[in-house]
């Protein structure tokens, strides 16, 4: 009887390789979910700063709807201002990030139209994001 020897694996360290393949290829689907976090991390901050601009419009065309009589006050092209319009800028301010100087909110008011733009830049961004919001007010309800 003749034994016919075993042949010698030509396979080895084939299954070394396909597990590093396979780590390869979980390594870079870690990388692409970190990758959307940091994404959706940006998206979110624009949002609470878009909402919070949205919120900071309103707050100030309700301030002139309630004082109606003195909206010509509220326009930040003239001199004299009120308390309220100089108290609504500071918190603008210091609400959003890089509102000032350049990018410091305004209101244009034309007879009974006011045109309130509040403008924001986040650190590293090369342009500034702007809100703008415009309402009628009236004399009486």
């Amino acid at each position: 009887m003749t034994t016919i020897p075993h042949p010698v694996s030509t396979q080895r360290g084939v299954m070394l390789i396909e597990a590093l393949i396979g780590l390869l290829i979980f390594m870079l689907g870690i990388l692409a979910l970190i990758g959307m976090q940091g994404i959706a991390m940006q998206y979110t901050i624009d949002a609470k700063y878009r909402s919070e601009a949205s919120f900071l419009t309103n707050q100030i065309i309700g301030t002139m709807w309630v004082d109606r009589a003195n909206i010509s006050a509220y326009d930040t092209t003239s001199g004299a201002g009120t308390t309220q319009r100089t108290a609504w800028i500071s918190s603008v301010q210091e609400t959003l990030p890089g509102a000032a100087a350049g990018n410091a909110p305004t209101i244009v008011v034309n007879g009974r139209q006011a045109t309130v733009t509040v403008s924001w830049q986040r650190p590293g961004e090369t342009a500034p994001s702007r809100h703008q919001a415009v309402a009628q007010i009236n004399d009486s309800l």
